[in-house]
């Protein structure tokens, strides 16, 4: 007699088939933040090229900036039509709630995005209110990514989220840099609130690749080593230099701004070289996993048309019942060698319920890796609350309520997301009494 029913059979494989189903909406989600970082790439790009535009009264730029747009309109093309395809395409309810309400966030601000670039072209607009427009548009598609890799559901693909998103916020800390660098160049001249900011920025910098560091794979760090250590970084370094010299407001060729842009913009154009390198691995690593779980999955049919094959031999069977792994009675003592010996018979009830533990193994020792990965991503939304709570409580900027839980870190010499959980369980205690 069979000691599984036809129920729990069907249940066991129920269980790969939602495995594989997750696995195929995490590579679309995966497709998709391949698009969103090459669109977040393009505007980048024209950010900085509408910043000199503009400071420059028109002046500089001009063609340069034209080009850009037909490039940013390509890649919005392109992310537009896909998500049509991957979410749109009549089953609306496939993807994550809050995912989605990203997308929608993100997608408002593309529809008025020619309306600020026919602002630009009118130079009806600051080049501080131009950036403020795109960075705020960039912010939008990099929540997009952060919400991907928060409700990816693999180990493995989430730490190649993390390392991505970490790495595309590092990069537009770098474009914001090389934005308020264009302006300050372009205007002719830099002040010490200016230079603050700057600096400030590259330490945004350093803190998000530091966290891109601990995720990515030993072959993509070792490219960014290579950045590192190239002249061409190392040009970014002086001109940094320079600037800090700068902020007692003293006078300089407004020309250099193209120099500016030009070395800065080849160092993120090599870090885009990284980018890419990263949503590849992330797309061939979705893709082999789902075909890991569709060969899984037929494994699963095969061992059990096996074991309908086999005759249950006599003995007690190790199902749960029988299990001494499982909890059970407690205080009291586990099955004796006897019982357990009896129950080791390689028989089919024996290699069903082992089908049922390995697969259980398999998901415990996923969730497990999964919490490790997601440790950064629960970092970041406490750094994002704690940010919030300050704002509101001191009436602060985004970027001073940073700077604040930056200088308690530095104070308590302990991490910013360990300052940050902290203020967000003080808020919480307060909001409960």
């Amino acid at each position: 007699m069979a000691t599984y029913s036809e129920a729990t059979k069907r249940f066991l494989l129920a269980a790969k088939h939602a495995e594989i189903q997750a696995l195929n909406q995490l590579a679309s989600n995966c497709r998709l933040v391949t698009s969103v970082a090459e669109m977040i790439h393009q505007l980048q790009k024209e950010r900085g090229a509408s910043n000199i535009f503009l400071a420059s009264e028109g002046i500089r730029f001009s063609q340069h900036r034209a080009r850009q747009v037909e490039q940013s309109q390509l890649a919005e093309s392109q992310l537009r039509s896909q998500l049509k395809s991957l979410y749109l395409g009549g089953d609306e309810n496939a993807a994550n709630m809050r995912l989605l309400s990203s997308i929608t966030m993100a997608l408002q601000g593309l529809d008025n995005l020619p309306m600020l670039r026919d602002q630009i072209s009118h130079r009806t607009l600051t080049a501080l209110d131009s950036t403020q427009a795109f960075c705020r548009l960039v912010n939008g598609l990099l929540t997009v990514i952060f919400e991907a890799a928060d409700v990816a559901s693999d180990p493995a693909i989430t730490r190649l989220l993390v390392a991505l998103f970490n790495f595309l916020q590092g990069k537009e800390f770098a474009g914001q840099e090389r934005a308020w660098g264009a302006i300050g160049f372009a205007e002719t001249h830099f002040d010490i609130s200016m230079c603050k900011q700057l600096k400030s920025l590259q330490q945004d910098q350093d803190h998000s690749f530091d966290i891109f560091k601990v995720f990515a794979c030993k072959r993509i760090n070792e490219q960014w080593q290579v950045l590192l250590a190239s002249e061409m970084h190392q040009d970014v370094l002086r001109l940094r230099s320079m600037i800090q010299q700068l902020a007692d407001g003293s006078p300089i060729d407004g020309q250099i701004s193209e120099v500016w842009y030009d070395v800065t913009t080849k160092r993120i154009d090599a870090m885009k070289g990284i980018e890419e390198m990263l949503t590849d691995a992330l797309v061939e690593m979705a893709t082999k996993r789902v075909a890991d779980a569709d060969a899984e999955l037929k494994n699963h049919r095969k061992r059990l048309q096996s074991l309908e094959q086999q005759s249950v031999q006599n003995g007690t069977p190790l199902t749960m019942l029988f299990d001494p792994q499982i909890p059970g009675l407690r205080g009291s003592e586990s099955l004796t060698k006897k019982t357990i010996s009896e129950a080791e018979n390689l028989s089919a009830h024996r290699s069903f319920y082992d089908l049922l533990c390995e697969q259980s193994e398999h998901i415990k020792n996923m969730s497990a890796e999964l919490d490790e990965a997601r440790q950064a991503i629960i970092d970041q939304k406490n750094i994002d609350r704690a940010k919030l709570l300050l704002m509101q409580q001191w009436q602060l900027t985004e970027d001073k309520a940073y700077r604040r839980l930056q200088k308690s870190a530095m104070d308590q010499n302990c991490r910013l997301a360990e300052v940050a959980a902290k203020v967000v369980k003080a808020a919480t205690k307060v909001a409960v009494n």
